[in-house]
């Protein structure tokens, strides 16, 4: 490797340390890592900006932003209150089956919609039912945060790196669902199970506050009426644009900065009272974090990387699948699974080409997607998902630490990772 090439790694396991050690503030640690990469030439202005392949994705920002402008208006409907109450009352104010119920609706909405959208939905709510129930914060949004990265792997946008996967392999929504999904249920049900030994001192029952949360009537809880009626049709329209928006032929950040204006719009509230609520911390974060991952694309280690990951093994099918499964889990773990997939979806074609390219061969494309989305619970920056929940936490008052996160993703991902590897291997090889 170039001296440069050595310096982006340099710089990129600096902030790394930082942000694991919580020495400097994790949008600090990014934005100066970034600014580093910039200064030692791993990458420049025109590639940090607006390269598509090592620069900021500013469709996921504006994906972001866009939602992050829909929570703020839904959140002065008191629907959050509505669902949180409900919740809490359909689980009799269990905390263990209030978890299961949770990680399961974060599951299933994570499916349709993409796993950031649900989170930003379902985290207010979290916070509220757990206030209410006098209940653990953080375990329950790590639970759900988990879910929602298992569930996401199940369709073709579920999860970012499935997108990316999709759009080069050629895979169609409903192969996802063919592949996918089976485990996908399977992680969700097992993350369940899991979760009561995970978790097991966040289950706490308080009989008192669980009575008056039964006596509340969710319907009280909402406030505007209209507001509802407005911000539900816009919501519906803007899921509607996720499933179809390689009908339209329009990005998902288009769809949601749209719908997150228009309902901005007609709302009527105050916008700079809307827009102080948006998560401008987490944005900076993933801002810095994208040029720091582009520069480590620059300089071609993440290729380097994917190679080494994803290196057939002397022609076995078998081997190469159990390479791409979890040679996949580490990087992207590491690095965050959208920059990994990005740079070695392209790896990944050679191999399935250099396989024969057959409907044999397509499972490759599984093993690789399985192992990029099902990392994306071990570290709290390997999934945008898990960025967006600290953030929303961090502004709640619940902190979330590196290692508080990974003391139990990374267990998660351990069972998951290996389950899906028996998946693929009596699916693909035994049954087949």
């Amino acid at each position: 490797m170039s001296v440069t090439a050595w310096l982006a790694v340099a710089v990129f396991a600096a902030v790394y340390v930082l942000i694991a050690t919580e020495r400097v503030h994790r949008v600090a640690a990014a934005l100066g890592g970034a600014v580093a990469m910039l200064l030692i030439g791993a990458t420049g202005p025109e590639q940090a900006f607006f390269s598509e392949s090592a620069g900021i994705d500013w469709n996921v920002v504006f994906l972001l932003f866009g939602m992050m402008l829909i929570v703020s208006v839904l959140r002065r409907t008191g629907l959050f209150e509505f669902v949180a109450i409900w919740a809490a009352r359909r689980s009799r104010g269990r905390p263990y089956r209030l978890m299961v119920l949770l990680i399961l609706s974060t599951a299933c909405l994570s499916a349709w919609l993409d796993n950031v959208t649900t989170v930003l939905l379902i985290a207010p709510v979290t916070i509220s039912v757990c206030t209410r129930l006098g209940l653990p914060v953080v375990p329950y949004l790590i639970a759900e945060v988990m879910a929602c990265n298992i569930g996401g792997a199940a369709t073709l946008i579920g999860d970012p790196p499935n997108i990316m996967i999709g759009s080069r392999a050629g895979l169609s929504f409903n192969d996802f669902l063919l592949h996918m999904a089976p485990i996908a249920a399977v992680l969700v049900v097992v993350l369940a199970v899991l979760s009561r030994w995970l978790f097991r001192g966040a289950f706490s029952y308080d009989p008192e506050r669980a009575a008056q949360v039964m006596a509340l009537r969710a319907r009280d809880a909402i406030t505007d009426v209209r507001l509802l009626v407005v911000s539900g049709v816009v919501v519906v329209l803007v899921m509607a644009g996720f499933v179809l928006h390689t009908t339209l032929h329009l990005e998902p950040s288009v769809v949601a900065i749209s719908g997150g204006l228009v309902l901005l719009a007609l709302s009527r509230l105050d916008a700079r009272r809307v827009a102080a609520d948006v998560e401008w911390e987490t944005l900076a974060f993933f801002a810095g974090l994208f040029v720091m991952v582009g520069a480590m694309v620059q300089t071609g280690i993440l290729t380097d990387l994917g190679r080494a990951a994803a290196g057939p093994l002397d022609g076995s099918l078998f081997g190469a699948s159990m390479a791409l499964l979890f040679g996949s889990v580490v990087p992207s773990a590491v690095i965050d699974n959208i920059p990994f997939v990005a740079s070695t979806s392209p790896v990944v074609s050679e191999i399935v080409a250099a396989s024969g390219g057959t409907g044999e061969a397509q499972v490759l494309w599984w093993s690789f997607a399985l192992g990029a989305d099902l990392a994306g619970n071990a570290t709290v920056i390997a999934s945008s998902a898990n960025v967006v929940t600290v953030g929303i936490a961090d502004r709640a008052g619940h902190h979330i630490s590196f290692w508080q996160f990974s003391r139990y993703g990374l267990v998660v991902t351990a069972v998951t990772t290996v389950l899906a590897g028996m998946y693929v291997w009596l699916r693909y090889f035994v049954l087949a």
